[in-house]
């Protein structure tokens, strides 16, 4: 029980790292301007919209991982963070390092999946 709290503080702390990672990676992009708002012609129109849809697809990729990030942190503060939600069973370890956020054991999530 004592390893797996201290693996348990040690995904904890990776967590909090992401999320202020996240955040301030968010804010940058908030405050960034992707062009001078001068288009030159057609291509460069293209190419500046081409930019702000990839910029708004990689935002609401680390929103998502944010809230994921968050749902984590808040299981780990209530104790139920390694559980899956659905059987109650352990979540590995060896799952819980390749995927930190994950609320469910490997067979609950393939059955959620199928």
């Amino acid at each position: 029980m004592k390893q797996r709290s201290a693996f348990i503080e040690k995904i904890k702390k990776y967590l909090e790292k992401r999320k202020n990672d996240i955040e301030g990676q968010l804010s940058k992009q908030t405050h960034e301007k992707l062009t001078d708002g001068v288009v030159q012609d057609t291509a460069d129109e293209v190419q500046s919209l081409s930019m702000e849809n990839l910029q708004s697809s990689l935002q609401r990729t680390e929103l998502d991982e944010l809230h994921l990030i968050d749902d984590a942190l808040a299981r780990i503060g209530r104790s139920e963070y390694g559980i899956c939600i659905d059987c109650s069973e352990p979540i590995s370890e060896k799952r819980l390092e390749i995927f930190p956020y994950a609320a469910r054991c490997i067979v609950c999530q393939e059955a959620v999946e199928h």
